[in-house]
């Protein structure tokens, strides 16, 4: 099984979220960390791991800079790319 979907799979993952047909995988964030490159990265319940950067303009996340704003968020549901990836191979 391949890491990175194909451009076929990934153009229906697209087209399957946009209009609602497909029920993505949302997982709590069980906790935080920073990695190799001081970025904070979500902890899910899957055990999957998911960026949450504040790069303005692209990413808004400002809540990410400070633990409060971090410990807030514990609990918050995110869409796991991981787990969208492994029910489409299914």
């Amino acid at each position: 099984m391949s890491a990175c979907l194909s451009p076929v799979k990934a153009q229906w993952l697209k087209l399957q979220r946009s209009t609602n047909f497909l029920n993505v995988m949302q997982q709590k964030i069980t906790g935080f960390h920073l990695d190799e490159f001081q970025h904070w990265v979500a902890d899910l319940a899957c055990g999957h791991t998911q960026h949450v950067r504040h790069d303005p303009p692209w990413q808004s996340r400002p809540w990410v800079t400070t633990e409060q704003g971090r410990q807030e968020k514990i609990g918050l549901k995110l869409e796991c790319v991981e787990c969208d990836r492994n029910d489409l191979s299914a």
